[in-house]
């Protein structure tokens, strides 16, 4: 019986332990800069990627409105498709 109440104090005094080094490193402003810049990079990248999609938006639509036209199961339209 004194094995199982040793093991869980063990246990419990391990865990308070880890617990507490998780929450000192938290409180720590070690990765501050490393996060603005991923936040800064990520909207940066969004950014790109909207006006991208802006500019591009009546290609991506004619592109795919080519690739619907030329997938035909039934090939009862008979149509040819070309490549863009």
């Amino acid at each position: 019986m004194t094995y199982i109440i040793y093991g869980a104090s063990y246990a419990l005094s391990y865990v308070s332990s880890r617990v507490s080094g998780l929450l000192g490193r938290i409180r720590e402003e070690r990765g501050q800069d490393l996060i603005e810049y991923a936040l800064l990079s990520s909207l940066i990248a969004a950014a790109i990627i909207a006006v991208g999609v802006a500019i591009y938006t009546g290609a991506i639509t004619a592109m795919a409105n080519g690739i619907s036209n030329c997938i035909d199961f039934d090939n009862s339209a008979g149509s040819e498709c070309e490549p863009i």
